[in-house]
This record gives structure tokens, sequence and C-alpha cells, in this order.
């Protein structure tokens, strides 16, 4: 494919020849002639003098210096390079498309009824009662509990469970291993000090455009229901507790964990083995940073760290200061001899 015309289908601003031919893209660090790359972190800009990329996808106003002993690097202007960079990927790969028809180890219940043009592999059940719109993808070894709802478009790697009654929007992908609608980690005290398992009959709900990515679990809720709003991914190992509800366009890094009925905003991003409490709030568009633990409400539009997860200036503060207990240690110590020799 020509430059030019990756230009085009991309919606970039090109400088350099028009006519270089692409086959493939890769990171900055490992491309060659043929490819385009990107750079959407500054931290990489040493590399722009090395890298044997054909071409690069980069903000408009970035020089591109380069060594003297490699050819030109042609430049794709774009106001937001990691984006083109993903979309650049899909003109170079396609993922497997699977044919619809159901495969016959699968076990479809009488009452289960099936979208057209949906694909159905080895070893799935689908039990009574439940409902898949069109297009639906279930690779092998998904089992879908009874009286599910499922939209359009679904896509479930091998290895899904979908439990009883939960209800999936439409473009959902579950990765492997997910587990939706366990149940939630509710258990009553008993005067003996025994736990007495509580019911869940809550659903866990997926709307529109949710991704949820392998061996991470959203369970369903005593009373109620559990959410996660339209277009949020979940990462890897993440758990969702019962009754929590998650708002649009949220991010939940790997290894996150929301305690039972947790609230998290609109457009929040939740790093690295994050953990809230439950019963509490995280305000829309806030971030909370690795490993922050939260106990306690987080305001709208907030930066956190740490724990407990304060505002993230304090926490920077807090650890400068903690960098310095030695020194501060051993003034301490010396000063306390000082006023000993003093009184004696």
């Amino acid at each position: 494919m020509k430059l030019s015309e990756v230009a085009k289908k991309l919606g970039c601003r090109l400088e350099g020849s028009p006519d270089i031919e692409i086959d493939g893209v890769a990171g900055i660090e490992n491309a060659e002639a043929g490819q385009v790359t990107f750079l959407a972190n500054r931290r990489y800009f040493p590399l722009l003098k090395k890298t044997r990329a054909s071409a690069i996808l980069v903000e408009e106003g970035v020089g591109l210096a380069r060594d003297a002993s490699l050819p030109p690097l042609a430049a794709l202007r774009t106001a937001n390079p990691y984006l083109a960079f993903a979309h650049a990927i899909e003109l170079f790969y396609q993922p497997p498309r699977y044919a619809p028809g159901i495969h016959p180890t699968a076990i479809i219940a009488p009452s289960a009824r099936i979208g057209e043009g949906a694909h159905i592999g080895p070893y799935c059940f689908v039990d009574e009662d439940v409902e898949i719109g069109g297009r639906a993808v279930l690779h092998s070894s998904v089992t879908i509990y009874r009286g599910a709802r499922i939209g359009d478009d679904f896509f479930a790697h091998a290895h899904v469970v979908v439990r009883e009654f939960c209800r999936v929007g439409h473009r959902v992908i579950l990765q492997n291993g997910v587990i939706l609608g366990g149940d939630g980690f509710g258990f009553a005290k008993q005067q003996d000090g025994s736990w007495y398992k509580m019911q869940q009959p809550g659903p866990a709900v997926l709307e529109d455009d949710v991704e949820v990515q392998a061996n991470s679990c959203v369970d369903r809720a005593t009373v109620g229901e559990t959410r996660i709003g339209h277009g949020t991914k979940l990462d890897d190992l993440v758990l969702v507790g019962h009754a929590s509800r998650v708002g649009a366009n949220t991010l939940l890094c790997g290894q996150v964990g929301l305690a039972g009925s947790t609230r998290i905003g609109s457009k929040c991003i939740l790093a690295g083995q994050v953990g809230t409490a439950g019963h509490l709030t995280v305000g829309y568009g806030s971030v909370l940073t690795a490993q922050s633990g939260v106990p306690n409400d987080v305001p709208p539009d907030s930066l956190y760290s740490g724990y407990p997860a304060v505002e993230n200036r304090e926490w920077l503060k807090t650890v400068a200061a903690l960098n310095r207990l030695p020194d501060l240690q051993k003034r301490v110590r010396a000063l306390e001899s000082e006023i000993e020799k003093l009184k004696a």
C-alpha cells in the first residue's frame, strides 16, 4: 500500500514521499523499512533519530531530526498519533472470521433463541430461555446460563461463563475465562460464628460496547444489580463486587478490586491494583494511580494516590518526606546527644 493511501485512509497530513510502499506497522524500537510507527510519549523522542521505520504518526510541530546514515522519515501528522496507530493496525491485520452455524458438539436448549448469523463453537452450552442477538460468536466451551439476554455482535472467547438472568448489550467482548454474574461475596454471621450464605438474585448488566479482559469477574448482586456502563473496559484479573456500578467509558486496569456497592463515575481511570472499600463513590473523571487504597469517597475530577488515598500532590510530599526520614533520624539523634551534653 502506498504511503499516500495510508495517509488518506487515516486522515493524516503527509510530509514525505507519497510513493513509499508500506506493508505493516510496528513499535518505534522495532520498526523496519516499509513499516509505519508512532510517537505518542515524549520519553521516546530520542528514538526518532534511530528508528528504521519508513513513516511515523506524530503530532504537528514535532521535528524529525535523523542520523545522517539513515534514510528520511516521512511524517503522518495527526492530533492523536496513538488513535491513528490503532486504525493503522486494522489496515494490515484482520482477525479471524467465524462462519455462521452451530457445532455438532454444542448443546442448545430448545427454548433458547439464537439470532441470525451466529457462530456457536465446540462444546458450548446455551441453557433454557436464553436470547442471543445476531452475529454473535461463542468460540468454544462457553456456557450461557438460563434466562440470560445478550445483544448483537457479542463475542465470547473460550471458557466464558454468563450466569443466569444476566443482561449483555450490543458489541460486547468477553475475553477468555471471564465470569459474568458469579455469586457476590455475601454471607451473614450466625450466632455460633459460622457464615450463612445469602442468595444473590440480582443480575450483572453490561451495557453496549463493554470489553472485559481475561479472567475477570463481575459479580451479581444480593439486591438490585451490578452494572457496567457503556464503553467501559475492564483489564485482566479485575473484580467488580456485588451491586457495584461503574459509569461509562471508564478504565479499570489490571487487578483492580471494587468491594460491594462501590460507585465509580464515568470517564474515570483506576490504574493497576487499585482497591476500594465498599459503599463509597469515586466521582466523574477521577484518576487513581497504581496501588492506591481507597477507604473514602473521591471527589470528581481528582487525581488521588497512595494508601489511604489522598490528593496526588499531598501523596508526593509525603513520599518525599519519607525518603528523608533516615537523614532526619540521624539529625535527631545528634541533637539529642548535644542536649544530653548540655544537661551534663
